[in-house]
């Protein structure tokens, strides 16, 4: 059987095959339960992406023949440059916009010269947010050129240069998800994490609300989440649960974390900025943070754990962590580094549900969901 999948981020544009689409899911599904072969896993769930306009971000570098500048990408085989005029890939928003505001930026000297990257952050209501980032310090006259083309596209338009940053009028958008019917709200700030494939996560938001729910009818209790970043999954789960505590090390993203649970009227969450390894330090009680100093450990009564780590996994410390929990949701992006962590947690847990959600279609990325029991 053939195999068309590429590395996100590098993926050929020819590799955009809605025709093929459940071909490529069923190739991907067979990779993840022959890699998962050796443990005792129930049967593999399937959560389809969008053939196509499923990217809600993008980003695209600039090149430039004299006076004429376009959007590139770089075959990830060849390294050969190619001009990019649509984006299948990409939202529809993305590509309503992307070519009338190339051709916009060509015909003015301020917007495009030195002009090198251009990054677009969408929603499923079509708000848009774009960044120019260029090889020179922004002056008054390219802001009022860029506050001209943000009226006549209406988007939000940032420019950035070195050590440099100008927000014409906001740095975020905001994200409208719908998971069991409910409707929730998100920021989601400039350069920071955000799910890409929002049809996607309202699908992952739905798995995992559901198991949280069965969890809760019988166990009830509080639910400890690591690397939550802005609050994706807290917000639709801690209505499950009686409190929850959710930490994050990235600044920007408890920020965004805040705003969203005022934004859907969370009142039974506590945020610690703090990375996995600290919490785990802190609930050793091997070591004492300032920023837990308003919160109290022992009040929780947790009988759920969600992680959803980067690419690196959990490391040693955390996997004896969530070893502690009854229940754990396991979100993962890296096939690899989960194999290894269920190879220690299936020492004290078993599975109970596992998940593929096809966030990155046409590629070999496979985004992951497990659910554990303790034995």
């Amino acid at each position: 059987m053939s195999r068309f999948y590429l590395m996100p981020g590098t993926m050929s544009l020819a590799a955009v095959q809605p025709e093929r689409y459940e071909e490529q899911l069923a190739q991907k599904a067979s990779m993840v339960r022959n890699d998962f072969s050796h443990f005792q896993m129930p049967e593999l769930e399937l959560f389809r992406s969008k053939p196509q306009h499923y990217r809600m971000r993008a980003e695209f570098h600039v090149w430039h023949e004299g006076d004429h500048c376009y959007y590139c990408m770089f075959n990830p085989e060849t390294k050969q440059r190619f001009e990019v005029t649509e984006f299948p890939s990409g939202s529809k928003t993305i590509n309503r916009l992307m070519m009338p505001l190339m051709e916009a930026i060509i015909a003015s000297d301020h917007m495009k010269r030195r002009l090198f990257q251009v990054e677009f952050l969408t929603t499923q209501t079509e708000e848009a947010l774009v960044s120019l980032i260029y090889h020179r310090q922004l002056n008054e006259e390219w802001q009022q050129e860029a506050r001209a083309l943000q009226e006549k596209f209406g988007i939000k338009l940032i420019g950035r240069a070195r050590k440099q940053k100008l927000v014409l009028d906001q740095d975020f958008v905001t994200e409208a998800l719908t998971v069991n019917g409910e409707a929730f709200r998100y920021t989601q700030v400039e350069n920071s994490f955000t799910q890409p494939n929002a049809g996607i996560n309202e699908q992952m938001l739905t798995w995992a609300s559901t198991i949280s729910r069965e969890i809760t009818a019988q166990q009830p209790g509080d639910l400890l989440e690591l690397y939550c970043g802005n609050g994706n999954f807290t917000c639709v789960l801690a209505k499950h649960f009686d409190k929850v505590l959710a930490t994050e090390i990235a600044k920007t993203s408890v920020n965004s974390a805040r705003a969203n649970f005022g934004l859907n009227q969370i009142e039974n969450v506590q945020i610690a900025r703090l990375s996995s390894e600290e919490f785990t330090q802190a609930m050793n009680k091997e070591r004492e943070f300032r920023r837990l100093s308003e919160i109290d450990l022992d009040s929780y009564q947790f009988s759920t754990i969600l992680v959803d780590p980067p690419r690196a996994g959990l490391d040693e410390g955390t996997e004896k962590l969530v070893q502690r929990f009854d229940n754990i949701l396991y979100i993962s992006c890296n096939p690899e580094t989960l194999r290894k962590n269920l190879s220690t947690i299936c020492q004290t847990h078993t599975i109970e549900k596992t998940a593929l959600f096809d966030q990155f279609p046409y590629t070999h990325h496979a985004e992951m969901g497990v659910h554990l029991k303790r034995k």
